[in-house]
C-alpha cells in the first residue's frame, strides 16, 4: 500500500467534506477548517511527479483560491452569499481532483 497516495487521497477527501460542512453551517470556523484542510492537501501535491500530478495540483489550487476570498468575504465583509458561492466553485475544483486521482489509478492499474 502506498500511504503517501493514501494521505493525500485522505486530504483531498476531507477537503470535498469540510468544504460541503459549510454549506450546512454558515460560520467562519466551517469554512477556515475547509481552507486549512485543503491547503494541505495542496500542499502533499506538490512535488508529486504522477501521470496527473499537475492536474491534481491545479484543482486543488483553485479550491485554494475559492475557499480562501470565501474566509475573507464571509468574516470581513460579512456577505454569506459570496461566501456560498465562492464554497460551491471550490466543492466543484475538489469533485475534479477526486475524479483525476480515480483516473490515475485506473492508468496505472492499467499498466501493470
Amino acid at each position: 500500500m502506498n500511504w503517501g497516495k493514501v494521505f493525500y487521497i485522505f486530504f483531498t477527501l476531507m477537503s470535498l467534506t469540510t468544504s460541503a460542512s459549510f454549506l450546512y453551517e454558515h460560520t467562519a470556523v466551517a469554512l477556515f477548517v475547509a481552507g486549512s484542510v485543503n491547503v494541505v492537501s495542496t500542499l502533499l501535491k506538490i512535488g508529486v511527479r504522477n501521470l496527473l500530478a499537475a492536474e491534481l495540483l491545479a484543482g486543488s489550487l483553485v479550491a485554494d483560491l475559492h475557499l480562501i476570498p470565501a474566509f475573507f468575504a464571509l468574516e470581513f465583509y460579512h456577505s454569506p452569499a459570496i461566501a456560498k458561492g465562492l464554497v460551491i466553485g471550490a466543492i466543484i475544483a475538489n469533485l475534479y481532483t477526486i475524479f483525476m486521482s480515480m483516473i490515475e489509478s485506473a492508468k496505472e492499474k492499467a499498466d501493470f
